[in-house]
């Protein structure tokens, strides 16, 4: 468990402990890496090298990017996730908005429509042509989610709603769990954009966003064939 993204990893770390543990998971440890000097000592690394799983808690995202990118830690979760089967990476909230090479780090839902609201940059990119939201149906973020797919329409954006997570196989297979909701907006075939042409401040408009509203459901997978 990786408690970067918090601000209080060692309460948020406890908190998971806690949580595992319910879940029968005893085999558990937290790793409260605060600086990109954390990110690259020895025992830090070893442990990455030696997990069969590797969780990201909430918190701000940015801190994710600004720590890991370029470490060794980093090199070693990309080489093991790409090339080991069964070897699994998680994130909530920040972590797993983090997973993406696209990334939202900030957005107002309240301003979501007008155009430079929504501030995007590069993401861990465990995945590819994908934009991951959280708290999606709780906070109103499917403007900012909207906006962040019309600038990046090679993306598929996915919005993650409470209690609600997606598992991804083989990098492009994903299954609705939990007892929330899944949204996903596709911006290939968008038709108008306006994005491009209006000066920042104003409202965007797009045409023909596809939008799938998806839970959990027995044999049910949905794939992206690009990514």
């Amino acid at each position: 468990m990786i408690t970067t993204a918090s601000t209080i990893p060692v309460e948020v770390g406890e908190n998971y402990l806690e949580a595992f543990a319910k879940l029968s998971c005893t085999n558990v440890n937290v790793m409260h890496i605060r600086n990109r000097e954390d990110a690259q000592k020895p025992d830090y690394i070893q442990r990455i090298k030696e997990a069969d799983a590797v969780m990201f808690s909430g918190g701000n995202q940015m801190r994710l990017t600004a720590t890991f990118g370029g470490t060794e830690i980093y090199r070693t979760l990309q080489t093991r996730y790409k090339n080991e089967e069964g070897f699994l990476i998680a994130g909530t909230s920040a972590g797993a908005m983090a997973m993406s090479n696209t990334m939202i780090y900030e957005g107002n839902a309240a301003n979501a429509h007008l155009k430079g609201a929504v501030k995007v940059t590069t993401g861990l990119a465990f995945m590819g042509d994908v934009i991951f939201d959280s708290h999606f149906d709780k906070r109103g973020r499917f403007g900012r989610l909207a906006q962040a797919v019309a600038t990046n329409p090679t993306c598929i954006g996915i919005g993650l709603g409470e209690d609600t997570g997606l598992l991804i196989t083989e990098g492009n297979k994903m299954e609705a769990i939990g007892s929330g909701m899944i949204i996903i907006i596709d911006g290939h075939n968008i038709g108008y954009c306006n994005i491009a042409d209006i000066a920042d401040n104003s409202p965007i408009s797009v045409e023909n966003l596809t939008v799938h509203f998806w839970r959990k459901e027995t044999d049910t997978c949905w794939k992206q064939e690009n990514t």
